[in-house]
């Protein structure tokens, strides 16, 4: 359970309730970090629309190169209700099990293809050095240009705010969901 209570529309004054259309209108459904992140509703909807752009809008990254960059981020912050979510997404739009796999188990980039690999080595670099060394990111650039870069930088922070709000809030899937628990993950500290 949730350390703070997940928001539902009908919980917001009615002169809130716009944010909450907001978010519901943004993506399938108002799920995982936002009825947390409704508790501030100005800021779920500001977030929901960066959200949007990233992960329905954004014609820079292919669905299953954008999805090694969020399990990448999701393994980083051992983000169990981030992976699992994002674990099945990855999977409906082809992303190779090995690659899905690689990640998961911390092997990464042994397993991964050359452009899975360098979305890899970037968002982890990015993640546990808090810079992109020139060699990695140069061929980065040179392959996705400025405006896939800087998607590309903002889709690993973006899902990095969203594992910090889960994992400060201890926001888990479902026990009937996903592939188990993260190995070496700890939970409810």
């Amino acid at each position: 359970m949730a350390r703070i209570p997940a928001i539902k529309r009908e919980d917001l004054p009615e002169a809130q309730r716009h944010h909450y259309d907001y978010v519901a209108g943004s993506r399938p459904t108002v799920s995982g970090p936002f009825p947390i992140l409704l508790n501030s509703p100005d800021v779920a909807e500001r977030i929901a629309h960066v959200g949007t752009y990233l992960r329905f809008n954004d014609a820079t990254l292919e669905p299953t190169l954008r999805e090694v960059a969020i399990l990448t981020v999701a393994r980083f912050w051992d983000c169990q209700y981030e992976w699992t979510a994002h674990q099945r997404i990855a999977e409906a739009t082809g992303t190779r099990p090995e690659a899905i796999t690689a990640i998961r188990e911390n092997t990464a980039p042994a397993g991964l293809t050359e452009k899975e690999a360098l979305i890899h080595n970037y968002a982890k670099h990015l993640l546990s050095g808090h810079r992109v060394p020139k060699a990695i990111y140069e061929p980065v650039a040179e392959w996705l240009g400025r405006q896939g870069i800087v998607d590309l930088t903002a889709t690993v922070g973006y899902y990095s705010l969203l594992a910090c709000n889960l994992n400060a809030f201890e926001v888990m899937p479902a026990s009937d969901e996903g592939p188990g628990l993260l190995p070496g993950a700890v939970y409810g500290q």
